[in-house]
């Protein structure tokens, strides 16, 4: 699960940003200009870093949820997890992917 979600990230990220891939949070992290944008678990799920200000708006999302960092720890505000088998859509995969890169161009070093 979590390998195909690997590839399908690695595929979908530009080009022409700088990525690191780190383990944490229980899986593969993708680092964009240093700064976590989103991170495949071991489970497939899919971890986003979004704005925290849009966060309740994309909460409202079936596939979304908030992240967690074990049974019933919130990671808190700007952190949203997306169900497995709803990530195997393209589109939302691809939705999910320009959220995060969209908010990590915010951010600041």
């Amino acid at each position: 699960m979590q390998d195909r979600l690997l590839e399908r990230i690695r595929a979908a990220l530009p080009q022409d940003v700088s990525v690191r891939e780190v383990t944490m949070f229980g899986g593969r992290a993708f680092m964009v200009n240093e700064k976590l944008a989103v991170s495949a678990g071991r489970d497939g799920k899919l971890l986003v870093h979004v704005c925290p200000e849009d966060q309740a708006e994309l909460l409202r999302r079936e596939e979304a949820s908030q992240a967690e960092m074990g049974e019933g720890r919130s990671m808190g505000t700007g952190w949203v997890s997306v169900d497995e088998f709803i990530v195997a859509d393209d589109e939302i995969l691809e939705f999910w992917l320009k959220t995060a890169l969209d908010y990590n161009r915010t951010l600041t070093n």
